[in-house]
């Protein structure tokens, strides 16, 4: 999403990203990786609680698919931080609003499913 921000922020829309680890460790992230949209910490998982959201068996993180989605994110020059306390915490991605309309949702399946971008700016307005 950050290499299509402009183009979010454009159709009136905005970025949140929620992460697993403390502030200290969203700093780092941000900076690391030169985020250009909020990140917000939920190092209880009260927000993952609320949005459902699953939680991969550690077993799972042994899953060819995370391997494989590893493998392309290093290719792409992402590098994986120090994790936050709950490292099976499966993420989601949320298209909200206006008001408490859920537009498009996509809940993590495994640690390399991700939302497909198309689908997600084919849900925000504008």
């Amino acid at each position: 999403m950050r290499e299509r921000y402009d183009e979010i922020r454009q159709r009136g829309a905005e970025v949140v990203a929620v992460g697993t680890g403390d502030a200290r460790y969203a700093a780092a992230f941000v900076d690391d990786e030169d985020v250009p949209f909020p990140v917000l910490v939920d190092d209880g998982g009260d927000a993952a609680q609320v949005a459902s959201l699953r939680r991969a068996r550690p077993w799972s993180l042994f899953d060819p698919r995370s391997f494989g989605g590893a493998r392309r994110a290093h290719r792409a020059g992402y590098r994986i931080h120090r994790s936050g306390k709950r490292v099976t915490q499966l993420g989601a991605t949320f298209v909200v609003g206006p008001g408490d309309t859920v537009r498009y949702e996509h809940l993590d399946a495994h640690t390399a499913d991700h939302a497909p971008l198309d689908k997600v700016l084919a849900a925000l307005p504008g």
